[in-house]
């Protein structure tokens, strides 16, 4: 449709009716001719400007190196830490400059290619183009929020390549910053790419500089202030080591007493460090005041407990069962006047008199433990309300 459109109509018996469709051809040509140099010196363009652009990064780079008197950037990790995030920084923004050469040289390539084949398509073209971006507006708003979410996190330099940062969705070294995803490899090596629009918060353990935290429990009886005086001297000693002097930024410190239990006092020295090196020196100081302590005598106190969670761990603490107790047999008191009656009737009486209960009722309305005794068992002396139970017996027997 677009081809016919360009050339004339004319009748067949006309003898200028070939020579003006070699003249339609050769038009259609030019214009196949102009949309290739256009792809052609696209290609160039964006090959030109990537090429300027990685030069003028190489060129950071090595001044910085050059400054710094390294040949290799791994080495700028003892230089000053301004140096180091102005190399990572330049690659970073080299990286997303790149991105959006690519894209820009892109979309002008093809406009060009439209408007070169007819101007009148261009305008259809755009109509077109508007209701498309009417249509997908709310479709491609991820895709605007991720590129302009990466455009403000690299201004702003929150993150750059070699950092090691925590986003969220994921924790590691970045290795590219793109305009739309951020690629992120963690501990075990697994690349994460994660959206830029997705980055909510951006902890970036590279910037400035690392403090190493290092907390030593010592018995409750220790002499503190010896302790943190060997603290001290192990922690500078560490950082005047021509090996590990330039990995450490600032003098040890001793931040005392961080807590007091019965069983310890914790002490605690912190070491401010450069950012690649925090893990490092956390290790050494630690080998090292451990051989320190055990110069000194001082044993480490044993900080181990058992917790108990959840029902079995509840129905274990003692309070937790009630007291298994036994009832305790119910007796009941007597009028002592009755009591000296039924024992003079006892005395004097000789004739054996009948059992009765109507004279003589149960005052015990509960039965009582049994108390016979068993072979060989010491004989009890029978409580009150047992001995008016047995002196009633006695009485009905005579």
């Amino acid at each position: 449709m677009i081809f016919t459109s360009l050339l004339p109509t004319a009748n067949a018996a006309d003898p200028s009716f070939w020579h003006t469709i070699l003249e339609g051809l050769i038009a259609i040509g030019w214009k196949l001719v102009w949309c290739a140099v256009i792809i052609v010196v696209s290609f160039f363009v964006a090959w030109l400007l990537r090429l300027i652009i990685r030069r003028i990064v190489r060129q950071i780079v090595s001044g910085v190196k050059n400054k710094q008197n390294v040949a290799d950037t791994q080495a700028l990790t003892a230089s000053p830490i301004a140096a180091v995030r102005v190399v990572q920084r330049t690659r970073t923004l080299g990286t997303v400059l790149s991105n959006i050469v690519n894209v820009v040289i892109a979309i002008i390539a093809i406009i060009l290619c439209v408007n070169a084949i007819n101007k009148d398509i261009l305008g259809s073209f755009a109509l077109l183009t508007a209701a498309l971006g009417a249509g997908l507006g709310f479709g491609a708003q991820n895709i605007v929020k991720d590129v302009l979410n990466g455009l403000f996190m690299v201004m702003e330099d929150q993150l750059g390549v070699g950092d090691v940062v925590d986003l969220g969705p994921a924790t590691g070294v970045v290795e590219v910053v793109g305009i739309r995803v951020t690629q992120i490899r963690d501990v075990n090596g697994t690349l994460w790419f994660v959206r830029n629009g997705e980055i909510l918060r951006v902890g970036n353990m590279s910037q400035g500089w690392a403090r190493v935290i290092t907390d030593l429990a010592v018995p409750y009886d220790s002499d503190v202030d010896a302790i943190e005086e060997r603290m001290l001297k192990v922690a500078t000693e560490l950082a005047t080591t021509p090996r590990w002097r330039s990995r450490i930024v600032e003098k040890p410190e001793i931040w005392g007493i961080e807590s007091v239990s019965s069983d310890a006092i914790v002490l605690r020295v912190v070491l401010k460090t450069r950012t690649t090196a925090k893990d490092d020196v956390a290790r050494e100081l630690r080998k090292r005041l451990k051989a320190s302590l055990d110069e000194m005598g001082v044993t480490l106190p044993s900080l181990s407990s058992v917790v108990l969670t959840g029902f079995d761990g509840a129905a274990s603490i003692t309070g937790a069962h009630p007291p298994r107790t036994r009832p305790n047999p119910v007796v009941t008191t007597q009028d002592p006047k009755a009591k000296r009656k039924r024992a003079k009737r006892t005395t004097t009486s000789t004739e054996p008199a009948a059992p009765s209960t109507a004279r003589h009722p149960q005052a015990i309305t509960k039965p009582l433990p049994n108390t016979g005794t068993t072979p060989g068992a010491a004989p009890r002396n029978p409580s009150p309300g047992e001995h008016g139970l047995q002196s009633d017996h006695h009485e009905g027997q005579q």
